[in-house]
């Protein structure tokens, strides 16, 4: 790993909209975009980008509802992974960025995709960490989901609302990773996520079930993919209840050249408990990318 650069931090008015950012890197460098999962924010970047940004310009935007973005009443926003997108690709518009590697990651998936299939020319290549586009390999813990999805009754949304609790969110992060492993997952990831999505929890259940609708898109997603076929590099913590082994190998039905890594003692927080790991294939691919 290279010597750490600073993260830099900013807000910006988006369409009416306060979104914070981080950034990192010469701003003439090549451009990875890093759009989050959840429960957290821009957050989970924050290594990443200090050891990319010597020679990346890496940007991460928080979503409205996140981290320290605005979080706009529901009644004036819809929480939803198309009013993400379209935040997203302002946000890219506002600051003139037109070309980038996208890092699709969790949450990411449902946004970045979209993003990509409205412009793909603006897409220099993926980075896909343990974010989904394949509905036949979704992993057991997307089941209660699934139900609710069928049978969107009141009753059930309360309870999903229950459901997003501190302990919940704990949860999500640790995951099915080994104790040691475990060990590495700093807990700001939820403690400094929880007051936040505490405060705009109905946005979160709204999220949750639109994540239903998203997966309906997911087919002319992997279309867009098939025909653009981006240089891809895939990097899969297998140990994910949502997103298991399967899910990541599934990619290269569409796009068979992509690079694929498993990280055989990782879960869905690979980025945090195997951070040289992913700087290292990363820098790796995009110094092959950009010579």
């Amino acid at each position: 790993m290279s010597s750490l650069v600073p993260v830099t931090h900013h807000t910006i008015d988006v369409d009416g909209i306060e979104i914070f950012y981080r950034q990192a890197g010469p701003p003439d460098a090549p451009v990875v975009l890093l759009p989050h999962g959840y429960p957290s924010s821009s957050f989970q970047y924050r290594m990443f980008m200090r050891a990319l940004g010597d020679r990346y310009h890496l940007i991460a935007p928080d979503y409205p509802g996140f981290g320290y973005s605005e979080a706009p009443p529901r009644d004036t926003f819809t929480y939803s992974f198309q009013a993400y997108a379209d935040g997203l690709e302002r946000f890219t518009e506002v600051l003139s960025i037109d070309k980038y590697t996208l890092y699709i990651f969790d949450y990411g998936s449902d946004v970045g995709f979209d993003l990509a299939a409205r412009h793909p020319e603006r897409i220099d290549a993926l980075i896909i960490q343990n974010g989904d586009l394949y509905e036949d390999a979704l992993g057991p813990k997307y089941q209660a989901l699934k139900e609710l999805w069928a049978d969107p009754t009141e009753d059930k949304r309360a309870q999903l609302r229950e459901n997003v609790t501190f302990e919940g969110l704990k949860e999500e992060v640790l995951g099915e990773v080994a104790p040691d492993i475990a060990q590495r997952i700093s807990p700001d990831l939820w403690q400094l996520s929880w007051p936040i999505l505490e405060r705009n929890r109905e946005a979160m259940v709204d999220l949750f079930l639109d994540l239903g609708e998203s997966i309906k898109r997911y087919p002319a997603y992997r279309a867009a993919l098939r025909k653009l076929q981006p240089p891809t590099l895939i990097i899969w913590g297998p140990n994910d209840g949502y997103m298991p082994a399967n899910s990541g190998r599934a990619y290269l039905q569409d796009l068979p050249n992509a690079e694929f890594h498993l990280l055989p003692d990782a879960g869905h927080w690979a980025i945090e408990t195997h951070l040289a790991e992913i700087v290292d294939l990363t820098r790796d691919f995009l110094g092959r990318l950009h010579r």
